[in-house]
């Protein structure tokens, strides 16, 4: 393309000759009704000559690419250095030439702005807003070469360098363009959200202004005026005190002047200016087809636009074909899982569950409007999910108190309420009572283990079509073992018993959550004794010391495979600890964190993410651990049901409720434990899946049609059936999905939002958690003070007795952790999602639900964790 492009030359194809800024610029001038200062960009290509031509450069890239993320002095004395030689290098005589033609015909002498725009720069999935460099009021080519250097330079700015390592951007891969454009000096100036850039609204719009250049406003330096907009009507107006502005200086750049007396309190923009503005920016939307960050300029009564970006922070909606309200609740939440899925994870999960769900962002939502809309269905439904998670309670509550969202329906044109609720719950409502007959748990655990087996023996030798078409047709067998009516009776009769008895005993002795304590060790929940098991493997490994130091460096390494198993055979002692944790992996191995989605990387295919924890309880716990953690739990149990039944028989009619809560008991604790073995048996089929899907990948690798084998994992099953019919894939929807999937993992999904994209953030609405302390949502009763490990990742556990461990959300995966800690802490969580039962039946104290608790919580920090009333204290 050359060293320079006009705007009029520069379309979406150009992102890697002029950077993203470039592109937008070129996009915008071509929009009908919209002024774009006209300009040109100087291309990434003269960038690369330039940085060629100087081998210092280079030299210093090497050095760069070898410095870890974390190392910030480090990154900022390299970068230091880089933009030391690039702002020092001599641009060649042809390209100076060309630039000078450009910028002649703009006007040799005009004053113009001189930005950078980076190819990575104002991507959907990357907002590199304000990391490199813009000069204003820049006028003649010797100055316009200086300041180009100087955008180049930018490129190496310790942020920019931190923010590319973080997003996974080689910073040798990066070029950088510049973009010289004609100056406007506006009367007023300021940006445009298409979308509220606080509730994520995409029908309101909000307008900042400010009084010259935008520079200062843009960047925070000053407040402006802010209009909100909604339908063609501006709905709120707040106006700044506006002291100071940015104006062009007389010598070049800018200048910081005060504000006259008189303007500081007048608004920027009349209200019919800001609904013209956003008008535009609507145009402008609906070009890029998504909402938009745009920069303005108000001059002689006309807008310029400066520059647009889309927002970034924006939750995407799911794409639906009606105009109606919808209000979208998040599945994640209710899973312990609001990390982003693959295409293959998202729509297995969808083939698994009976109730029709929304995809958005990597994850899933269900639209619970319909049944919102009806008394009985509303009722059903903040109850149901009420018990599990308050604040998704608390937002479907606002919406349905505004009464202007929802449809007022009569009950009978409801849809059934198991329809739109997320699993947090087995489907149905109340189930048919029945006796405390372990006999059943045994009966269902046995039919699941025979079921598992018959589709191990199945599938092993299937490929290709008959593979995939299999695995559709196992689904439903998997449904049916899911979905068991008898299994749903055994679950509900022991959630049911626990809220009786919870709420009995309140009553009756003033007990709050009594029900915590009675479920401590339950016998046959295949989750919690995956804790005391681990403690097993590590009475194995404790006595061989050259064990213990060889799993230290798998640790260290953090080893892939399973290969580092063999090799511990070697080492004295290691036969056995090798066969321990094998032993393990032959129970467990099919689970890891986030195992709802079947792509994510399994205990058995990467056996050192266990290593960590394995050498914490090397480390903490005396041999025996693991049988005494659970017997001494059972014990606690046992003495509890037994003061609270003799409490009970000396009321008035005491034997009589004694009676009952002895029933009530017996429930518990003979069925609590199986409610874990659904899930265990439904992510053990999804590994059978798994490996059976990867090896067809592999087959499909060495055929030319997949590049990678994890390919595979960015196409839905029904793609996948597709591609093995016809022996064709598109290579480009793959990488098309793995960039998006790499920025949707950058997104926090809401619990609660519309179809406007507004979140709607629930509170607690609790007067009893003291003022300063972290409300959330009480799970596992008791009080526990002690040091916060905030984690998030449970393969860098480094957890020392009486830590209270702080995360986003457990599932499963993160249950061999619990008996090394003496509390819980999470951020997302409900009544009876995994993490709260099991810090139950382990006796930890836990409030779940905490609103950002690993951002609030320091690691290291002091805390005391009130488990029965539901909140944290930071003592320090």
């Amino acid at each position: 393309m050359g060293y320079v492009m006009g705007f009029e030359q520069i379309g979406s194809a150009n992102l890697a000759d002029v950077g993203g800024k470039g592109v937008h610029l070129g996009e915008l001038s071509r929009i009908d009704g919209v002024r774009v200062p006209d300009g040109f960009c100087v291309t990434t290509e003269a960038f690369q000559r330039v940085v060629a031509g100087a081998a210092r450069v280079g030299a210093r890239l090497d050095e760069l690419a070898g410095v870890d993320a974390d190392d910030r002095a480090a990154i900022g004395t390299l970068s230091a250095g880089l933009r030391g030689e690039i702002e020092g290098v001599e641009i060649p005589g042809d390209l100076a030439a060309e630039v000078g033609a450009s910028l002649a015909r703009l006007g040799e002498h005009t004053p113009c702005a001189v930005r950078s725009s980076a190819t990575a720069e104002d991507l959907p999935g990357t907002s590199f807003a304000g990391q490199q460099d813009s000069y204003l009021n820049v006028v003649g080519l010797a100055a316009v070469l200086r300041h180009v250097r100087r955008c180049w330079a930018s490129l190496f700015t310790e942020r920019a360098v931190t923010y590319r390592r973080r997003n996974g951007i080689d910073d040798r891969t990066v070029r950088m363009a510049v973009v010289v454009q004609r100056m406007v000096f506006p009367d007023a100036a300021g940006m445009v959200f298409t979308a509220d850039p606080v509730t994520s609204n995409r029908k309101v719009a909000t307008v900042e202004a400010g009084w010259g250049l935008g520079e200062a406003l843009v960047s925070g330096v000053v407040a402006g005026d802010v209009y909100t907009v909604r339908d063609g009507q501006v709905v709120d107006v707040a106006v700044a005190v506006k002291e100071r502005r940015v104006e062009a200086s007389p010598q070049g750049g800018t200048r910081d002047v005060a504000v006259e007396e008189g303007l500081r309190r007048q608004p920027a923009l009349s209200q019919e200016q800001a609904v013209r503005l956003v008008r535009l920016g609507r145009r402008i939307e609906a070009y890029f087809g998504r909402p938009q960050d745009i920069e303005w300029c108000l001059a002689g009564g006309e807008f310029h636009i400066v520059q647009s970006r889309p927002i970034t922070t924006l939750f995407p909606l799911p794409a639906v074909d009606d105009e109606d309200n919808h209000l979208y609740v998040s599945v994640g939440h209710q899973q312990m899982m609001t990390d982003a899925m693959k295409p293959l994870g998202l729509s297995v999960w969808q083939l698994t569950t009976p109730r029709p769900m929304h995809e958005a962002g990597g994850r899933l939502f269900v639209d619970v409007a319909p049944v919102l809309a009806t008394p009985a269905g509303r009722a059903s439904l903040l109850d149901t999910l009420g018990r599990s998670d308050p604040l998704i309670r608390d937002a479907m509550q606002s919406v349905v108190d505004r009464g202007d969202f929802l449809p007022s329906l009569p009950d009978d044109a409801s849809p059934a309420v198991p329809a739109a609720v997320p699993a947090a719950v087995p489907a149905g409502g109340p189930a048919d009572p029945v006796e405390a007959d372990p006999d059943l748990v045994t009966e269902l655990i046995r039919r699941g283990e025979s079921s598992v087996a018959t589709l191990k023996r199945e599938i092993e030798d299937l490929s290709g079509p008959a593979l995939v078409e299999f695995i559709v047709a196992d689904i439903g067998e998997l449904r049916r073992v899911l979905f068991d009516p008898l299994s749903h009776r055994v679950i509900m009769a022991a959630m049911e018993a626990a809220w009786w008895l919870n709420d009995r005993l309140e009553a009756w002795l003033g007990v709050k959550n009594a029900a915590d304590v009675l479920t401590q060790s339950v016998p046959r929940n295949v989750t919690s004794e995956m804790g005391p098991a681990l403690l097993e493997v590590a009475d194995v490994v404790r006595p061989h010391a050259q064990v213990v130091a060889f799993l230290h460096r798998v640790a260290d390494e953090g080893r892939e495979g399973d290969g580092w198993l063999e090799e511990l055979s070697g080492l004295p002692g290691g036969r056995q600890a090798g066969e321990a944790i094998r032993g393990y992996l032959g129970t467990y191995g099919m689970r890891c964190a986030g195992e709802i989605d079947i792509t994510r990387t399994r205990w058995s295919e990467r056996p050192a993410m266990l290593v960590p924890a394995i050498l914490g309880n090397v480390r903490n716990f005396e041999p025996g651990a693991g049988e005494r953690h659970f017997e001494q739990g059972r014990q606690e149990a046992r003495r509890a049901a037994q003061q609270l039944l003799g409490r009970l028989r000396a009321l008035p009619d005491g034997e009589g409720k004694a009676g009952e809560t002895g029933r009530m008991i017996d429930l518990v604790r003979t069925f609590a434990g199986y409610r874990e073995y659904p899930k265990y048996c439904m992510i053990s089929r999804y590994f059978v899946y798994k490996q059976a899907l990867l090896r067809e990948a592999g087959r499909l690798v060495r055929s030319g049609v997949l590049r990678e084998r994890d390919d595979i994992f960015f196409l839905r099953l029904e793609e996948v059936r597709d591609v093995v019919r016809t022996g064709k894939a598109d290579s480009a929807l793959v990488e098309e999905r793995r960039e998006a999937f790499r920025s949707y993992e950058t997104l926090t999904p809401p619990r609660v939002f519309t179809s406007d994209g507004e979140v709607i953030t629930g509170s607690y609405r609790r007067a009893d958690a003291p003022p300063g302390t972290l409300a959330g949502l009480p799970v596992s009763a008791g009080t526990v003070e002690g040091r916060a490990r905030v984690l998030m990742d449970m393969t860098r556990a480094d957890l020392e007795p009486g830590d209270i461990l702080v995360t986003a959300y457990t599932d499963p995966s993160w249950t061999p952790l619990f008996v090394a800690v003496a509390g819980l802490v999470t951020e997302v969580g409900g009544l009876m999602t995994h993490g709260a039962v099991i810090a139950r039946e382990y006796g930890l104290p836990a409030v779940v639900g905490v609103e950002q608790a690993t951002r609030l919580i320091r690691d290291g920090q002091r805390i005391r964790v009130h488990g029965t009333d539901g909140y944290v204290e930071l003592l320090d």
